[in-house]
């Protein structure tokens, strides 16, 4: 990045950061073609706008998390070989800007998700395994001190002929972390002390052909929810303990196109969001009841070309979901009464985005 522009978007963020309305976001992408990597940008969760911040290179940061403090940020790095890895990095709440920590190699090929409880950092390799680190003192990560492969079983000869793991998500009590097994539908849970993830305690068998790939727990963490990228279904898991029962499953993907990707719930827990790449490019939309947890379909938003990852402001009032291939994040508002969403017509343009995430 120029370094006019990076002292522009400093200065903005100087003179009109530290309002109510903004937040700072923080955008990975595929580095196929001229994207840097990573990119941080001012949004004001008011008006619907977005300001660039800064860029970071970083091979192929296609997801995310961030620490608590929104100081840390842990990427990975999605290569098809030897060379993925997690990449931990500073990020300063000033002006945006990054700075590289520290690296780790997988050792599982395609990393495509991470997540943190402050102690460790896990990613899920679609290559077909977990891996586990330790953080460190300045917030790197350290060498891998677990790492587990998935399995088969599913009935899909090509998508499930190897093994695939795609999830790696802590409970909300944070004593179980959630892994989505993809080739063998089913869902492990595995046990979560301080400072490292231990035993596997169970295994949830899913719908056959199901294909899990997210898991999102509502704030009580007495519902689940998991989006099949196969079957397109969202199975309703009611959560006990060590207890996990279906309640309900619903279709989430109109087109049947076997491509269902992403999944998230609004701050306020009333409605519920499940994304479908292509050909079918749209967001699913259900209304949650507050009890139960079961979904009640709303509505469909058609979207950009594939949309990936997407992420709802903490007021509720925007959903910013990244469509690599119309190389944009589009920007829609909600509607607090009925959870349908409306394109703002201002979409943010970056090449191939795929994770939009809030720093808090």
């Amino acid at each position: 990045m120029k370094k006019s522009l990076i002292i522009a978007a400093a200065t903005f963020v100087l003179s009109a950061c530290g309002g109510n309305s903004d937040l700072m976001m923080v955008v990975g992408t595929y580095t196929d073609t001229e994207s840097e990597g990573l990119y941080s940008y001012v949004f004001d969760e008011e008006a619907g706008e977005a300001r660039l911040l800064d860029s970071c290179r970083v091979e192929n940061p296609s997801y995310l998390t961030l620490s608590d403090d929104g100081r840390r940020i842990y990427a990975v790095s999605e290569m098809h070989d030897n060379e993925a890895a997690v990449v931990a990095l500073t990020l300063d709440p000033t002006d945006g800007s990054f700075g590289i920590i520290n690296s780790q190699k997988t050792c599982g090929a395609d990393p495509c998700y991470v997540s943190t409880n402050g102690k460790v950092v896990v990613t899920a390799n679609y290559g077909g395994s977990m891996s586990v680190f330790p953080t460190k003192a300045d917030g790197g990560v350290g060498e891998m001190t677990g790492f587990y492969k998935g399995g088969l079983g599913g009935p899909d000869s090509i998508r499930q002929c190897e093994p695939h793991i795609h999830c790696t998500e802590f409970a909300p009590d944070g004593k179980s972390l959630y892994v989505t097994d993809f080739s063998a539908d089913r869902l492990l849970v595995f046990a979560v002390t301080d400072t490292c993830v231990g035993q596997l305690k169970m295994c949830v068998d899913m719908p056959a052909d199901n294909g899990p790939r997210h898991i999102i727990s509502d704030r009580s963490g007495k519902h689940a929810y998991v989006i099949g990228e196969l079957s397109g279904m969202i199975t309703v898991f009611d959560v006990d303990g060590m207890d996990m029962s279906i309640r309900q499953i619903v279709d989430a993907d109109p087109g049947d196109s076997r491509s269902s990707a992403d999944i998230h719930l609004s701050p306020d827990g009333h409605y519920l969001y499940a994304s479908v790449r292509q050909p079918t490019d749209c967001i699913a939309i259900y209304s949650v009841d507050a009890t139960t947890g079961e979904l009640t379909e709303v509505g469909i938003q058609k979207t950009g070309l594939h949309p990936r990852n997407f992420n709802i402001t903490p007021n509720g009032k925007y959903l910013l979901c990244a469509c690599r291939d119309s190389n944009r994040i589009d920007v829609y508002r909600i509607d607090a009464e009925t959870g349908l969403l409306t394109d703002t017509g201002r979409p943010i343009k970056l090449p191939h985005p795929v994770c939009v995430k809030w720093v808090q």
